[in-house]
């Protein structure tokens, strides 16, 4: 097993959020051999601005493991972890992370800011550019079908129908 094995299962779980509506992130923690924590973007399902694919594997992978410290784990996302869940993982103390495509939005680790260069007690290993293309391209498409749905969508107005 590679890297780029690994982040094809990501990858795959990234189309289940796709499918489901959600913007299509997915995540897998390994350790060895054996996916121990797995997860998808549902915050709009769940309605939790904490329903982030990382945060759902690394919950997984700490009931899995029996404990917080993932500290033998690899964490593979299709997309550069957000604030939240780069923290998440330094807290975890996962040695390695693994992402897709680079999110010059809200990226943690290289975009927006680099927080693992900061001085944590804790610094990942760091690879990114897995499978970039294929984990872009899921994004662009997904945002040109909102955007698509979100043109065609009746607008809100004061007074209008929904209020009562």
């Amino acid at each position: 097993m590679n890297d780029r094995y690994y982040m094809e299962r990501a990858l795959d779980l990234a189309r289940e959020a796709f499918a489901d509506g959600e913007v299509p992130v997915g995540c897998v923690i390994v350790r060895g051999d054996e996916i121990v924590g797995q997860g998808r973007n549902r915050r709009e399902k769940d309605k939790s601005a904490l329903a982030h694919a990382e945060m759902e594997a690394i919950g997984q992978a700490c009931r899995v493991l029996g404990g917080w410290r993932l500290w033998e784990c690899t964490l593979y996302v299709t997309l550069e972890p957000c604030p939240m869940c780069a923290g998440a993982i330094l807290n975890a103390r996962i040695p390695r992370v693994v992402y897709g495509a680079s999110d010059p939005k809200a990226g943690a680790v290289n975009s927006v800011c680099r927080l693992y260069q900061m001085p944590f007690n804790h610094h990942p290993q760091v690879e990114q550019g897995v499978l970039e293309e294929e984990c872009a391209l899921l994004l662009t498409e997904f945002f040109s079908k909102l955007r698509i749905q979100l043109r065609t969508r009746p607008r809100w107005r004061p007074g209008g129908p929904s209020q009562q």
